[in-house]
Order: C-alpha cells, then structure tokens, then sequence
C-alpha cells in the first residue's frame, strides 16, 4: 500500500516534465523560426477543428491550418499548425517564418517574442510547482511512515 504513496506522484512528476519538454522544445523552435530571418509565402492548403470535451465538462474547439511553402533550397515543405488566426481560410496566402536545417521548423505565427516568453515560463512554473508538491508530498509520507513505524515498534516491542 505505501508504493502507491511513491507511484502516483512519481507518475504525476513524470506527466509534468514531459509537458515542461514538449513546452521548451516548441519555445525554441518557434524562437529559431523567427531569428532566422527566413520568411517565404505559405498557401493555406486546408482549415479544420477539432473539439474536445462535452458532455458535463466545457468544450474547446482547436482550429487547425496546413499550410504549404518552398523552402530556399528549393524543398516543399508541408506543415500543420493549432491554434491560428481564425481569418486564415483555405487557399489563402500567408508568410511563414521558418528555419533552415534537416527537419524544418516553421509558423504562420506573427513574431511576438515578449509573449511567448512569459507564456512559456508561466507554464514552466506551474509545472515546477507540480513536481514540487510531488516531491514534498513523497517526502513527507516517508517522514510520517517512518515515524509511525517506529512509534509502533515502542508500543509493541517490536
């Protein structure tokens, strides 16, 4: 019974700092995009949402774009993107920001470097406060049961 005291925060831990990772990559790839300097056309090949939630809990719709551009070099590169402006239809043309290299990472989205940040590291705490409650939860269990064993073990004689 006590490895469940130590599973699910240790679980818990593990679900925060693969989002804190997913977080940071997606910061420093949408940061790359916009410090590149390279910007190309980009037609919008298709729009569609999806929804989650219903029922007894709230729904959130997400709007997704495809788009499509050519790289410098030439490439085709074809990429999907959550969340973008709602006035980008199919077939409209859009600039994207992109960066060079094997796997090109590349946004429709405006450069808004100040926002990104503090939404980042907003995220970043509120998963830090995650694990650190985790941690503090598992720490003190392992105070209270180790205390209570050994009350226990006076009582008894044990």
């Amino acid at each position: 019974m006590d490895v469940m005291f130590y599973v699910v925060p240790g679980l818990i831990m593990a679900v925060a700092l693969f989002g804190a990772y997913r977080v940071v990559r997606r910061w420093l790839q949408m940061r790359g995009a916009w410090n590149s300097g390279l910007t190309a056309e980009a037609r919008c090949l298709r729009m569609f949402t999806t929804t989650h939630g219903g029922g007894e809990s709230r729904v959130r719709t997400v709007i997704h774009h495809v788009y499509e551009f050519t790289a410098r070099d030439g490439r085709t590169v074809r990429f999907e993107e959550e969340d973008g402006p709602r006035t980008v239809l199919e077939g409209d043309i859009v600039t994207v920001y992109y960066s060079e290299g094997r796997e090109v990472a590349a946004t429709a989205v405006p450069p808004r470097h100040g926002k990104q940040a503090a939404t980042t590291f907003a995220i970043l705490a509120f998963l830090g406060v995650m694990v650190a409650f985790c941690i503090g939860f598992m720490v003190t269990y392992s105070d209270l049961s180790s205390s209570s064993d050994s009350v226990d073990s006076e009582i008894t004689g044990f």
